[in-house]
């Protein structure tokens, strides 16, 4: 896929945020060079995201990715009172299995320190939530602490998408590869395969914002399909209530991405222990 093509699938909010991200990553560039972010990611030791999420006994338990999350580009600020360390503290508690912190600051109002604070606060393995288009943010991502990165395939082609891959998996970085339909999973199947890959599907639409949960259960049969049956696979967006997740475990999906419904309540962690409560 070129990068013409790309741009021409790509949903005008991502082509909006994949233009800044290539503004932000110049400017960084400026400021530290990336042989000295290198430096100080070879000193990181990554918790192991994928690892934590594959321990989940699937017969009795689900894996939750638990969100740490301030506002989004369609809703605004989910969360008044954010609190990025009580909330990643209260999802432990409450039995996360792994935690997501957006970093984004021009539309999700998210920030690097919030992923440095949340790391420091709590023992669970970190994914950096954020828009990967360079390999320097690869590498500022291992810098920073993050033991996970974010791959949206309908952001990159695929000569980047396979570079950034490298770039993580020799970091010690796993990889959230996130998709939103059959093209994007046949690309995505064209990655090395490897433990530390992660399939995020994703359940709303890019285009229209429509959500619908029969998304990750066509697409994920499809991924069982050609990588068997231990493939680590995520649902992501539109996991609301405890029936929706029967809905997925009865397909053979254990691992969902939940953040905006915590995030809207004045306390996550009770908001994640009532959910799981509930199952």
């Amino acid at each position: 896929m070129t990068k013409q093509t790309l741009t021409n699938a790509t949903p005008s909010i991502l082509q909006k945020i994949i233009a800044t991200k290539h503004q932000e990553v110049a400017i960084a560039k400026q400021q530290k060079s990336q042989a000295e972010l290198l430096s100080i990611a070879r000193n990181h030791s990554p918790r192991g995201f994928a690892n934590s999420l594959r321990k989940v006994d699937t017969n009795s338990q689900v894996g939750i990715i638990a969100e740490v999350k301030k506002a989004s580009p369609s809703k605004g600020i989910i969360s008044p009172n954010f609190d990025a360390v009580a909330s990643a503290i209260g999802y432990q508690k409450a039995g996360a299995t792994c935690l997501s912190v957006l970093t984004d600051r021009d539309y999700f109002q998210g920030d690097d320190q919030y992923l440095i604070d949340v790391r420091t606060a709590v023992s669970l393995p970190v994914l950096r939530k954020d828009f990967m288009v360079d390999e320097y943010q690869i590498i500022e991502s291992a810098a920073i602490g993050a033991d996970c990165i974010l791959l949206i395939m309908a952001c990159l082609d695929d000569a980047t998408l396979k570079h950034l891959h490298q770039s993580a998996t020799e970091l010690g970085l796993d990889v959230l590869i996130e998709i939103h339909n059959e093209l994007e999973l046949e690309r995505a199947l064209q990655l090395p395969q490897s433990p530390a890959n992660i399939y995020g599907i994703n359940n709303r639409n890019l285009h229209t914002f429509e959500v619908d949960l029969a998304h990750s259960i066509r697409l994920s049969q499809s991924l069982f399909a050609a990588l068997g049956d231990d493939a680590l696979v995520v649902s992501e967006s539109g996991i609301n209530t405890s029936d929706d997740i029967r809905l997925m475990q009865r397909n053979n999906i254990h691992h969902f991405l939940i953040g905006e419904q915590f995030m809207r309540t004045d306390n996550a962690g009770a908001a994640l222990s009532s959910l799981l409560a509930d199952i």
